[in-house]
């Protein structure tokens, strides 16, 4: 079961967030760690910071690649920028693209989403925040604002920085002697688990963290009919925009094609302009390489011929723009040469511009876990139902639909959280994906319901993520008519474990929430027997055990059960522990003995000889065992309905490694939540939905159970 000081911080944590800890201008101080307080520390003892939290070494190098022992590593000393260049500056005249050039680790990726951050100051200083130098108040700390599954952080580093020869080992600046860039790569490392986490990515992965933005894919071999309208259209919003060239096989990792462009490579794209050319309008698109050289060397390129047949007027203003490894081409070479682009969109929190058009937005945070709501794609009937649900009611159609379909636009972007960290212990991202249902008419108008087996058996979906794929994040663009629908995220095989975020964007307003039980127990009235009603057989099984007292201990109760369930063939069992009769002993316990009665026993009995019917129900597969699934609808049937998160206790505390849960958990289970359940009614009398109580009724509760 999840420990008390795990649950505590969970829920201190959902508090914090209610009260708006971890937006931008509240970000989360990560691993606790405060900028100012630990810079004035450094100021008052003379020192130069030492991160203890990412320690220059080794290990924040990685693991495989850039491992202790790998050629790539050897000979790397970890320095400070003043021992590297006589004056070194954070930032000179304002953050540019040259400012960031491609060391030894494969993040083009990152580097491209850097070099698009800095086409926007506004952008740019959300995540580099003003104020920091090499001169005033230097102490050898700084800071960066980075965007994390719906919540913004606050990374603080050191300027120890890896270096090979006296050069930086990874990013740097075209005059080697600015070193935002490097150290911003340096906090994402960190937040990453270290460098070595950061090879090898998608362009949007960068853009959302540096924006809290949401990222759409296209497919250049199949562009829409207004991809130029939509490239336009993304610039004018202060969109972040990347594109690539696919590659076919490892040979082809960085091969450079005829023209000059790289393959598996990230660039950036910087501009989008209509120039008219030979007396016909000519459409020219403006990339960016963050290696700083290696430029495309067809049609528009750089000195290339086409630039002598236009407005000299035009020639001068579209090549004054230019930075080193930025490059124009005409946007037919574009769709030809390129294979995808990635466009990040901005949140409104981003979007200050009163002109710029806006989202509405929701997120969602959620968890796959294994036996309880790691359900699968549909394609795994008996699971998919238990992964989580979300309800969008959409209100309003489109205002320029672009064609007589009256629909609502939205964007569902589902995105994992945490996997970059995992690849040091040799995990990685999921294959993960969405469908989206209609809400059946009885279920209409409520949150509390979590639709079941049956319903996803007998409708099909209304729209679906294009593919289920290995990315951090999965996005789609869907239109559907007003009218409410459920999303269900999935992983694509069951039992695979992760945390997620899911974001909701709509053109126009919506309402959107999770769909969940609302937490409620069906306590039948206690059953009220005298002596008189118990059949002489039982009072002399129970006589025999009881002995003169006519009472039976915890440890008697144990070695009943265990041999009236040992008779039940049927059954898998590896008996009841103490732990659990104890608890049956206070579910029962109406005089405070710490015993049971021949009364209390009976009807402790027929409890159990009435979960036995549903638990013989639920063992589907007559297995004598009950899949951790197939234990959410027998509690349902026992009158318990608890929420995704309660399943997820359920399942960590009751079921095996092989999530089936034996008959003694089953009981176990239910022994603890009717406990439970009566406890908190005789706390809150008036029904009000909040019990109130001291310390040492809390300390009574949580010791007996």
């Amino acid at each position: 079961m999840m420990p008390f000081g795990g649950m505590a911080a969970r829920l201190q944590r959902d508090r914090l967030r209610a009260e708006g800890v971890g937006q931008h201008h509240n970000a989360i101080k990560y691993l606790n760690q405060d900028y100012e307080a630990l810079k004035q520390e450094c100021i008052e003892s003379g020192t130069l910071f030492r991160d203890p939290q990412f320690p220059a070494g080794p290990s924040a190098l990685g693991f495989k690649e850039l491992g202790p022992h790998s050629s790539k590593t050897r000979g790397v000393e970890w320095k400070r920028p003043s021992e590297l260049v006589d004056d070194p500056q954070f930032i000179v005249g304002g953050a540019t693209r040259t400012d960031i050039c491609q060391g030894a680790l494969g993040d083009c990726w990152l580097l491209a989403a850097i070099g698009s951050l800095t086409l926007n100051e506004e952008l740019l200083h959300r995540v580099v925040p003003h104020g920091q130098s090499f001169q005033e108040d230097y102490a050898g700390i700084f800071h960066f604002q980075i965007w994390q599954f719906g919540e913004w952080v606050d990374v603080v580093v050191d300027d120890l920085l890896p270096t090979k020869d006296g050069e930086l080992l990874f990013v740097h600046s075209a005059e080697c002697t600015e070193f935002w860039s490097a150290l911003l790569e340096k906090a994402y490392a960190k937040l990453n688990g270290c460098y070595e986490s950061l090879s090898g990515g998608s362009t949007t992965e960068g853009f959302e963290d540096f924006t809290g933005g949401v990222a759409e894919m296209y497919d250049l071999k199949r562009p829409p009919r207004n991809m130029g309208h939509i490239i336009r259209k993304a610039l004018e919003r202060g969109s972040l925009l990347g594109c690539s060239i696919d590659i076919t096989s490892a040979f082809d990792m960085e091969a450079v094609t005829f023209k000059k462009l790289v393959k598996g490579h990230a660039y950036s794209v910087t501009a989008f302009r209509d120039v008219n050319y030979r007396g016909q309008q000519e459409q020219l698109i403006r990339i960016r390489n963050p290696w700083g050289q290696v430029e495309w060397t067809g049609a528009w390129s750089d000195g290339s011929s086409e630039w002598n047949n236009i407005d000299p007027d035009d020639r001068e203003q579209l090549q004054l723009k230019m930075e080193d490894g930025e490059f124009w081409m005409s946007f037919r070479d574009f769709l030809r040469e390129f294979s995808r682009l990635e466009i990040c969109n901005l949140t409104p929190d981003a979007l200050t511009k009163d002109e710029l058009s806006r989202w509405h937005t929701q997120v969602f945070e959620g968890t796959w876990r294994r036996g309880s709501t790691a359900g699968g794609c549909r394609n795994h009937p008996a699971t998919f139902w238990i992964n989580p649900q979300f309800k969008i009611k959409l209100l309003e159609e489109d205002d320029d639909p672009g064609d007589d379909e009256v629909a609502c636009s939205f964007l569902v972007a589902l995105m994992q959280k945490h996997r970059r960290r995992e690849r040091r212990v040799g995990g990685d991202m999921h294959t993960i994906g969405f469908a989206v249902y209609e809400v059946p008419e009885e279920a209409q108008g409520t949150q509390n319901v979590h639709l079941k087996k049956d319903f996803f058996l007998r409708n099909q979906s209304r729209a679906r993520s294009e593919t289920f794929i290995n990315l951090r994040e999965v996005s789609n663009q869907i239109r559907l008519p007003p009218g409410e629908y459920i999303i269900v995220p999935s992983t694509f095989e069951p039992h695979k474990e992760a945390d997620f975020v899911l974001r909701v964007f709509t053109e126009k307003q919506s309402d959107t929430a999770e769909l969940d039980e609302e937490i409620s127990a069906d306590l039948a009235d206690e059953e009220e027997i005298t002596e008189d009603d118990i059949e002489d057989g039982f009072k002399n099984m129970f006589q025999q055990l009881a002995g003169e007292d006519m009472e039976i201990s915890v440890f008697e109760l144990r070695t009943i059960l265990n041999r009236v369930v040992a008779r039940h063939k049927d059954l898998k069992t590896d008996g009841f522990s103490l732990d659990s009769c104890r608890n049956m002993v206070n579910l029962m316990d109406k005089d405070g003995s710490a015993r049971l009665g021949l009364v209390e026993f009976q009807i402790l009995w027929n409890k159990i000889r009435s979960w036995l019917t549903i638990f013989r129900q639920y063992d589907l597969d007559k297995s004598g065992t009950m899949s951790s699934y197939e234990m959410r609808m027998a509690l349902e049937s026992a009158g318990f309905k608890l929420n995704n998160k309660l399943h997820q206790v359920v399942v960590a505390r009751y079921a095996d490694a092989n999530m089936g849960v034996d008959f003694d958990n089953f009981v176990c289970c239910l022994v603890k939540l009717e406990a439970m359940f009566r406890f908190f009614h005789s706390m809150d009398s008036e029904g009000t939905g909040t019990a109130v109580m001291n310390l040492t009724e809390w300390l009574l509760l949580t010791m007996c159970g």
